[in-house]
């Protein structure tokens, strides 16, 4: 789990790379994966004393919220003497704490689009908020939006969460997870005004952290090689565990990047940017020239050695 400081920085650096607000939006709601789910809260730092007021504020109205805020927190439930060794306070550095509208409206802040709204409902209700909205079988196909979940015995819309494109949601309930848009019921969608157009989907390569497997760890671990980076015993077996972090980490620490061993955005671009593009492919041909003379067929081989000569 990234700290907040850490994406901070990330959102800082991809402001400067020329990326348009989809591509930015898909890669903060993926660097905040694992974060809190405090009711009402739309990014404010996750600490014991936020979680006990927000708790406080929810006993009369809400007490089961309320004990769900405090159980999430050592400090509160266990008598802890500090965050020291929490989930939610990874390297002893805070994170930050969403409900699930609060997610979907911090994100989109960061690249500069506010969308209004105490509630999922209220979100959906503006509709300054929105370019376009509908049902989620007429969600356009590449386009990066808010998607919701309508509850037809109240009349509201309970959940909201951002398509990130690939089938893929990431949505905050119990804390920022991602899942596919058929996991849960979503129902509608709506696109923020100023991602009008046609925003393809972005074809970024995914976080890779402890526990990864597949192709793209496979990339990753090939790259450091060809870098001269130690992965022995194993080498590129596709698995991202402590020998690939550690090469990674001495990698970022080369590249002036946050040495954490995780490989998001800003590592592959430094991996992509150390190796270098895959060098063009040469296709060879064998050349016959048929009925020449021999007297020809010997001045061709003398202009061109390695060829040879059959006879007819």
């Amino acid at each position: 789990m990234n700290s907040a400081a850490h994406v901070d920085n990330d959102i800082s650096n991809w402001k400067t790379m020329g990326m348009t607000r989809a591509e930015m939006v898909v890669l903060i709601a993926e660097d905040c994966l694992g974060w809190p789910y405090v009711y009402g809260e739309r990014g404010s730092y996750d600490t014991p004393s936020l979680r006990r007021s927000v708790a406080s504020s929810l006993d009369t109205k809400m007490p089961a919220e309320a004990d769900v805020i405090r159980k999430g927190c050592q400090v509160i439930s266990k008598g802890a003497s500090s965050c020291s060794g929490c989930k939610y306070y990874p390297g002893d550095a805070k994170t930050r704490c969403f409900d699930c509208r609060g997610f979907t409206y911090w994100v989109l802040k960061q690249v500069g689009i506010e969308i209004n709204g105490v509630g999922a409902t209220s979100q959906w209700n503006n509709d300054a908020n929105w370019k376009s909205k509908g049902k989620i079988d007429d969600m356009p196909t590449g386009q990066v939006c808010c998607v919701f979940q309508y509850n037809s015995s109240n009349g509201k819309m309970d959940h909201t969460g951002l398509y990130v494109g690939g089938g893929r949601v990431i949505h905050c309930s119990g804390e920022v997870k991602t899942g596919k848009i058929t996991d849960k019921g979503w129902t509608h969608y709506a696109i923020p005004k100023g991602l009008e157009g046609d925003v393809p989907v972005p074809t970024t390569k995914p976080t890779l952290r402890k526990g990864a497997t597949g192709p793209y760890v496979v990339e990753c671990q090939e790259d450091l090689l060809k870098l001269g980076y130690d992965l022995s015993p194993y080498g590129a077996d596709g698995k991202y565990g402590d020998t690939t972090i550690r090469e990674v980490k001495k990698f970022q620490k080369a590249s002036g990047l946050t040495a954490d061993g995780i490989c998001g955005a800003m590592t592959w671009a430094a991996l992509d940017a150390a190796v270098g593009p895959e060098p063009p492919v040469t296709t060879l041909y064998t050349v016959h020239i048929p009925h020449q003379s021999e007297s020809d067929a010997d001045a061709l081989i003398a202009e061109h050695p390695g060829a040879w000569k059959t006879g007819e």
